[in-house]
């Protein structure tokens, strides 16, 4: 796996993606997080300049979010408790040079430089590592139901959507809304049968629901379940 970079920029931190799918540099602001996507093989300093060229640009978008996001009830202190998968893990900050969030013991650990440790930061740092797991998990139950519902998507991503928890494109692209790894496993199983589904139904008719029944007796709950609790999922 490769070594997890993080560029430094001032009032914010900036998560590098590798990718053999990009020719070019892309940097993207979603739900308080920075990240810049990047060829394979381009050099550190190169992404690191570009990261301060778009600094400004970077610190509105970033001030935008702030002003838009509804006031969450977390503080972002030790001893709060997050969600992942269903379970609950209490978050513990520490002092020190800029780490990728580990859950370490049942704990979430963040650990930022101590000026660094602003609720917003802290928040950052958990979105990143919210994403990163969402985008392991999403694509590793895609890849086992795939198999059950006999289908091929064409790719798996992550985004942020505002009313919705997946969406599956006409050419077969599956996104998810990274918010659906806080809940219980077979919750996420759902989302992603029910996506899948979508490649061989583009509706919500009938033979649809069929689909998913036979792969998920119960989905009813499920999606009952996501109604009434993904509303209250807070990051």
């Amino acid at each position: 796996m490769a070594a997890h970079e993080v560029i430094q920029g001032r009032g914010f931190e900036a998560e590098v993606i590798r990718t053999d799918r990009r020719k070019s540099a892309r940097v993207q602001v979603e739900d308080g997080a920075v990240s810049i996507i990047v060829p394979v093989a381009l050099p550190l300093e190169r992404i690191e300049k570009i990261v301060q060229d778009k600094h400004r640009w970077i610190k509105e978008k970033l001030t935008l979010h702030q002003q838009a996001m509804p006031v969450s009830s977390k503080e972002f202190v030790s001893g709060e408790a997050f969600s992942y998968l269903g379970r609950n893990y209490r978050l513990k900050v520490e002092s020190g040079a800029f780490q990728p969030v580990k859950l370490k013991q049942g704990r979430l650990v963040v650990t930022l430089p101590k000026e660094a440790a602003t609720p917003e930061l802290i928040r950052n740092a958990l979105v990143r590592w919210y994403r990163l797991q969402a985008q392991e998990r999403f694509a590793e139950k895609v890849t086992r139901y795939a198999k059950v519902i006999g289908v091929a998507p064409v790719s798996v991503g992550i985004k942020t959507f505002k009313s919705r928890w997946g969406s599956c494109t006409s050419k077969g692209e599956i996104l998810f809304h990274w918010k659906v790894i806080l809940a219980p496993h077979r919750i996420v199983d759902y989302v992603v049968v029910h996506e899948l589904c979508h490649l061989k139904h583009h509706d919500h008719s009938a033979a649809f629901w069929q689909s998913v029944g036979r792969v998920m007796p119960d989905y009813l709950e499920c999606k009952e379940w996501l109604k009434a609790v993904g509303a209250r999922f807070d990051v």
